[in-house]
């Protein structure tokens, strides 16, 4: 089995945060989005992966790239990284990295985050996760028959013709054919919306006899902006209720924490109140505060302050008292 993450879009709208690190890199109670992905996809399949493709951008940079790696070895796998030089589409993303493409596949965006608590059956040609939704008109969708596999793939449709939206997981049997209909579209030029889709080669390995089955999940998880990383962030400790998520080496006094919360490596808590819904970063401080639904990163100072729906970033050094905010890596207020 092989993983293919295509991550090279820059999360514009999760800036401040996205100036420093990839979307994908940005950690939800502890972990980063991607390593959450590769980690429960790992265990979904249940069987050895033997490689997960990174597809990201140019300027990423070695310590993106090395650290990609490196979550692909904490699950046994080999770790490649490939280059979308640019944003011509999900067709083209994939297809970016075709020398990966062979074999059983699964195909991730690193847009979201999914309760993936499913095991994958690796003899159907291909299963294509999906979860209804009330604006189908944001996403791509699925039409089922009465077979119960998938008959139809329309991209953002104007017209209602499913409310089915494909969430962003796709298993292939076979990568090579995968990678042959994506090669297609390009060497046709055949783009909608001006750029290639993945959808339309969907659609041609179905018309010409695969059968593709729609996935189920319990949850899926936005973490397109400041607000969705908090509210995923509040999920997944919900999620891991009951599991103790302070690390051994945090130091707290004279605090409360109201459980769920993440509490790294290395933090110190004093005089404080944390949580519920709180994410704490290695080597973090935190005096004289409040803080409830919040993110912060690692190595950032937090004192007295009030803090709720909030998200702080890297290196940051923050003081004043606010109820809301979203501060990117390396900023001091004061």
């Amino acid at each position: 089995m092989k993983i293919i993450i295509p991550m090279a879009g820059r999360g514009s709208r999760l800036r401040p945060h996205t100036l420093t690190v990839p979307k994908p890199l940005v950690p939800v109670a502890g972990k980063p989005i991607v390593q959450r992905i590769v980690e429960d996809l790992a265990a979904a399949f249940g069987e050895k992966v033997e490689e997960v493709a990174f597809i990201i951008a140019p300027d990423f940079g070695e310590a993106v790239e090395t650290q990609l790696k490196t979550t692909a070895a904490g699950i046994g796998a080999k770790g490649s990284v490939y280059y979308q030089t640019q944003p011509l589409g999900t067709a083209h993303a994939i297809l970016s990295a075709k020398d990966s493409l062979s074999g059983n596949c699964i195909v991730a965006f690193a847009d979201t985050l999914f309760d993936m608590r499913f095991k994958l059956d690796t003899e159907k040609d291909g299963v294509i996760w999906v979860q209804r939704v009330k604006d189908p008109s944001a996403f791509g969708v699925v039409e089922l028959n009465g077979e119960g596999y998938i008959a139809n793939f329309v991209e953002k449709p104007k017209d209602f013709v499913s409310d089915m939206a494909i969430i962003g997981i796709y298993y292939f049997r076979d990568g090579e054919y995968l990678k042959n209909e994506l090669q297609y579209l390009l060497d046709n030029d055949i783009k909608d919306r001006g750029e290639y889709q993945l959808t339309d080669a969907l659609e041609n390995m179905r018309a010409k006899g695969t059968k593709f089955y729609p996935g189920e999940i319990e949850e899926w998880l936005d973490c397109g902006n400041k607000d969705a990383v908090v509210h995923s962030n509040q999920r997944i400790l919900e999620l891991n209720k009951g599991t103790n998520l302070v690390d051994s080496t945090a130091t707290v006094t004279n605090s409360s924490i109201v459980q769920p919360c993440y509490i790294g490596a290395n933090a110190v808590i004093e005089n404080s109140v944390i949580g519920p819904h709180v994410s704490i970063g290695h080597d973090t401080v935190v005096r004289h505060s409040v803080l409830r639904n919040t993110v912060i990163q690692n190595h950032s100072t937090v004192e007295n302050a009030v803090l709720d729906n909030s998200m702080l970033g890297n290196h940051v050094d923050y003081s004043p008292k606010k109820s809301e905010i979203s501060i990117g890596d390396y900023t001091g207020i004061s």
